[in-house]
């Protein structure tokens, strides 16, 4: 029995239906692989790919490397999908996206190939009037006497800067969050607070009546990685998208990866891998 039953409804899985439907997963994904394979050898510049990532990465990260993509593969259809780690470690487990790219909760990946692209740290952003733009070099003390807009928790390195903080036994005012660096600027400009966001979501042209604070040397860099499900055939133009977003991620690399067997040995792969900062 696969289902339990009470009458004619069904209220629960049996537990040996829960491994069935595991089993059929599985059946069922590898089904898709052979589909994919099929179609690489009928047309390798045909298909499709679905990303999902938060908004930071879609809005600042992606968008070079998306029209870089297209120009080279017209008949490749793209679909990105913005979401909470949450959302998208489960749609990348259960296969409804072929990537993931995240860098906050990384632990929910464990069932994913997961490989690091890159390194980035945060600016403090201020009107140009703000008093912390007279001071020469930023402290977390000088910080914590404004009230802050910055990220959701659990979005886009929140978690390192909130230790940073708490390393420094300071409670910090945060009176707005978002899961949009647009957003943040918004209420930046309207003075609710000092914002904290990606240090890539900050436009010179766009921004320009905003002023960007260096705080590299306040909070540690976070790493934005990309992956997906063990067991997923990667067509040509995936790897050529995954090495477009992180050149040193080449094929041969990340077909390295594929054959190491958990995120130890992954992380092992690329522990000597000096990451380009954005």
């Amino acid at each position: 029995e696969v289902f339990a039953r009470s009458g004619k409804h069904l209220t629960r899985i049996t537990p040996a239906g829960e491994k069935i439907i595991d089993t059929a997963g599985e059946i069922l994904r590898k089904v898709e692989s052979i589909k994919q394979v099929a179609q690489e050898f009928s047309d390798e510049r045909k298909g499709s790919l679905s990303i999902a990532t938060t908004h930071t990465q879609a809005r600042y990260a992606l968008p070079g490397i998306i029209q870089q993509f297209i120009g080279q593969y017209p008949d490749v259809a793209l679909h990105m999908h913005q979401g909470t780690p949450i959302q998208i470690a489960e749609m990348a487990a259960d296969g409804s996206v072929d990537f993931a790219i995240a860098t906050e909760a990384l632990e929910l990946f464990n069932d994913l190939v997961m490989m690091p692209c890159y390194r980035w740290n945060r600016c403090v952003l201020v009107p140009k009037d703000h008093p912390l733009t007279q001071v020469s070099e930023l402290s977390l003390k000088d910080i914590a006497r404004f009230a802050l807009v910055t990220y959701v928790f659990g979005f886009t390195g929140r978690s390192k800067l909130d230790e940073a903080f708490m390393n420094e036994g300071l409670s910090p005012r945060v009176v707005f969050t978002a899961t949009d660096a647009d957003v943040i600027k918004t209420y930046v400009r309207l003075g609710l607070g000092v914002g904290i966001i990606a240090k890539m979501a900050y436009d010179p042209e766009l921004d320009s009546d905003l002023v960007p604070l260096n705080a590299d040397h306040l909070f540690e860099p976070s790493i934005t990685k990309i992956g997906f499900r063990r067991g997923t055939f990667l067509r040509g133009f995936m790897y050529d998208f995954i090495e477009e977003f992180a050149p040193h991620l080449t094929k041969d690399v990340v077909q390295e990866a594929i054959l190491r067997h958990n995120k130890a040995e992954v992380d092992e792969l690329f522990s000597h891998v000096q990451l380009p900062n954005r």
